[in-house]
């Protein structure tokens, strides 16, 4: 029977030290998991599962021959199900406790005394199976049959560091508000939280600063934002059509050329995501600091911006600050984009509901184990972490000897002003989409002619 060290030295990667085994026994213990001695233990599932993960979810044979032992495909899908998704959970906890306590000490990471951070959405897909239609459902314009389950991922980044603080799969057709509050959970008064449009509402708003955290989000695109000081204004209650184009908040006070105080009034309807008794804590009014700033940046594809947020004290915090802030926010969909293209979790495999659950927290999990590596190299190299390439961290975690020192690792050139278009070069295959379910159609190829060949006289 193989033991944990020989399959830890097999699969070659340096995550002994990063994961000890004696803390995912703890993990376990705590849990009141009790297992037989054999060979897929949940420290060995664990650790197979995780290099499975980071060398891009291949499939069980792939991962035997990393692992330098032999086991059966239906005997690791088991020891897989044997642990359940609260393991992972804790997982993820015990790698991002360590993070989070390394990250603290490094005051370069404060903005204006402040730590940053961001939320976005996304998604994944998923196999077309029964439970995970029900549970996750289809994109719009997608017929059952004919297309794969897709959840909607909302995530929040140490903007800093760039750790994965939280990740939460809800059905596909969730606004990315909908769970915005459970993201607060991990803040504390004085942090700074970034958002796009979709988190700019009074709800969220009056949410963060009851919470004691600041709020920076770009203005909704159906939000009126007048710079004109004493402006006119609609209060709260029925719109005529004599107030179309006007603004709902108040002018309060100028700050500066397109920099303004205002005070946002609380809707009368309330938010689908919010229940009674919450929408009814909040205060009927806000004041709020609008900020606009145009973009300079030959080839960027948006000029100007519009920002809303509860730091107002102009002094502090200048209006070029905040534009500078803002502009950090675009490293949320570089990490998106490492977690769903250079990992591969844009597509999962599991065809259960728990499955894909644990195959989520383990992403997340080997996000932050690569995401460690490249804030230890950017220390000992003396440059920011994002500066480090994610893929160098990734291949040097997959293919380190145990005990191994960390290495000068690649540093990415800083390139301001880099501009690409957004369009494809590589052309998709000509075949028609699946528009009916695959076993109708099937039937139907079945039913034609054979065709017949013309034969020459």
């Amino acid at each position: 029977m193989p033991t944990m060290t020989h399959v830890v030295r097999n699969l070659k990667a340096n995550v002994e030290e990063l994961l000890p085994p004696n803390r995912l026994l703890r993990l376990a213990a705590d849990l009141g998991l009790s297992f037989r001695q054999r060979s897929l233990t949940p420290v060995v599932t664990s650790y197979l599962f995780l290099q499975q993960v980071l060398h891009g979810n291949p499939a069980v044979g792939e991962l035997r021959r990393l692992a330098g032992f032999d086991f059966t495909d239906s005997a690791y899908c088991q020891a897989r199900q044997r642990l359940p998704v609260a393991f992972f959970h804790r997982l993820h906890q015990a790698v991002l406790g360590p993070c989070r306590a390394q990250a603290g000490r490094n005051d370069d990471a404060l903005w204006h005394g402040h730590r940053l951070f961001a939320l976005d959405g996304s998604s994944f897909s998923m196999p077309d199976t029964p439970e995970l239609r029900q549970q996750f459902g289809y994109p719009p314009g997608q017929a059952e049959g004919c297309g794969f389950p897709t959840a909607h991922l909302l995530v929040q980044f140490d903007l800093h560091h760039g750790y994965l603080l939280r990740a939460l799969a809800s059905p596909c057709r969730t606004h990315d508000m909908a769970h915005a509050a459970v993201m607060h959970k991990d803040l504390r008064p004085g942090d700074v939280l970034l958002g796009d449009r979709a988190f700019c509402s009074y709800a969220h708003l009056a949410l963060c600063q009851r919470r004691g955290v600041y709020g920076l989000f770009r203005a909704h695109q159906r939000l009126i934002v007048s710079f004109v000081p004493g402006r006119r204004h609609v209060g709260p209650g029925k719109v005529g059509p004599q107030d179309a184009g006007l603004p709902r908040s108040r002018w309060l006070k100028r700050l500066g050329k397109h920099d303004q105080l205002v005070e946002y009034f609380k809707p009368k309807e309330r938010p689908q995501w919010m229940s009674a008794e919450e929408y009814a804590a909040l205060p009927e009014s806000l004041v709020v600091r609008e900020v606009r700033f145009r973009v300079r940046v030959p080839g960027c594809r948006t000029k100007e911006v519009t920002l809303v947020t509860t730091l107002t004290d102009a002094k502090r915090y200048s209006a070029r600050a905040l534009a500078r802030l803002y502009a950090k926010r675009w490293q949320v969909e570089v990490n998106l984009r490492h977690l769903k293209q250079t990992l591969k979790m844009d597509v999962l495999r599991c065809a259960t509901f728990p499955g894909v659950m644990k195959e989520l927290l383990m992403f997340v999990v080997a996000y932050n184990l690569v995401r460690r590596v490249m804030v230890e190299a950017g220390q000992r190299q003396q440059v920011e972490p994002n500066r480090i390439s994610f893929v160098d961290a990734l291949r040097w975690l997959r293919h380190a000897e145990p005990g191994e020192e960390l290495p000068r690792l690649k540093v990415n050139p800083d390139r301001p002003g880099r501009v690409e278009p957004r369009a494809r070069k590589r052309r998709p295959k000509s075949y028609k989409l699946l528009n009916r379910p695959r076993a109708a159609l099937r039937q139907e190829a079945l039913k034609e002619p054979p065709a017949t060949k013309e034969l020459a006289a």
